[in-house]
């Protein structure tokens, strides 16, 4: 049953918005989305949002300079909602006013949620967090500035509307957005293909460094933290890395691995059309969707790499044996509350 935001506002004076630790284009752009909407409609309503540092590249939504990137003081709310993030600990330094909230509300996409939070409003199907903060506001009140943040967040996790997630919904969903008068082609070209000098280095660092495994049938990079500071790079200057690395012709796996400390990685995963990279990293203690998934990992890249390699040739010989995943995904809208 999908929530009422309506009903969730009830009674309610101080709202805090928060997302994922490392916000992406869905992060921002569905916390922006309710954010901007709430002091449109209900400017009774005090709301704040909580996000790591936005990336310069979604910095063009109105409102994200508005964002709050640490705790400066105690602060109490009546309603914390928790936007795509698939478990409590990936909150990072918001935790605490969640936890402290009198009633807490979860919305979001991820297989691997585990609904946390008072209220859960968990769509696994759906393209992106940014698509179910559509369809639980109203859409004759949605104004250009929101229109702009919710179409970036679903631009974001759909690949620009290539990855399977992309479902008709979620066509006419962004084409209603369009026609609120938003710049579709600017959003896709300033926030997902435009990028920065350093982070075309690391990219081209990565794609040079990359090596075919597994029969070729996956590819793998690693970017240690001597190359982050050789070029100065941000963790945000390395999204898009993965799913370049996917694109490689005969490759169903990419993994992309990110040092953050000696013996400490990051992994993304993405998929094509057999490996639930989702499964994967939950066998880890990560999770995700089925195409796309990331966990951290300690140990050498050696051993990092080997162990995912274990994970994914398991569903590999599986899935050549005749099973399709794609075909087990389930049908749209298994919402569960």
């Amino acid at each position: 049953m999908k929530i009422v935001l309506e009903d969730i506002l009830k009674e309610k004076q101080k709202i805090a918005l928060g997302g994922h630790v490392r916000p992406d284009g869905d992060c921002v752009g569905s916390c922006m989305g309710l954010y901007l909407y709430l002091k449109e409609q209900y400017p009774q309503i005090s709301a704040d949002v909580y996000l790591e540092t936005v990336p310069e590249a979604y910095r063009m939504i109105a409102g994200t300079d508005e964002v709050k990137s640490q705790l400066r003081e105690e602060m109490s709310y009546d309603l914390f909602i928790c936007l795509d993030c698939g478990d409590l600990d990936r909150l990072g330094f918001s935790q605490p006013l969640f936890e402290s909230a009198r009633e807490t509300v979860c919305i979001d996409h991820h297989i691997s949620n585990e609904a946390f939070a008072d209220l859960n409003y968990i769509v696994p199907d759906a393209s992106s967090t940014s698509e179910l903060i559509y369809t639980i506001l109203d859409p004759d009140r949605i104004s250009r500035n929101v229109a702009e943040a919710l179409y970036m967040g679903i631009v974001h996790d759909t690949g620009v509307f290539q990855y399977s997630c992309t479902s008709p919904e979620t066509m006419e969903i962004a084409a209603a957005l369009m026609r609120k008068g938003i710049n579709g082609s600017e959003i896709i070209d300033r926030t997902y293909y435009e990028k920065t000098y350093i982070q075309l280095q690391i990219l081209g660092r990565a794609l040079l460094e990359s090596m075919l495994i597994m029969d070729k049938r996956c590819i793998v990079s690693v970017i240690r933290r001597q190359s982050m500071e050789f070029f100065q790079a941000q963790p945000s200057d390395l999204e898009g890395i993965v799913s370049q690395l996917r694109q490689t012709k005969g490759v169903e796996v990419a993994i992309f691995l990110h040092e953050t400390e000696p013996q400490n990685y990051k992994v993304s995963l993405r998929s094509k059309g057999i490996v639930d990279v989702s499964a994967v990293a939950k066998h880890f203690g990560g999770g995700g969707h089925m195409r796309a998934a990331g966990v951290t990992m300690k140990g050498s890249s050696h051993d990092v790499i080997n162990n995912i390699t274990e994970q994914i040739a398991l569903q590999l010989e599986h899935g050549e044996n005749g099973v399709n995943r794609e075909e087990t995904d389930g049908k749209r809208n298994t919402e569960y509350l």
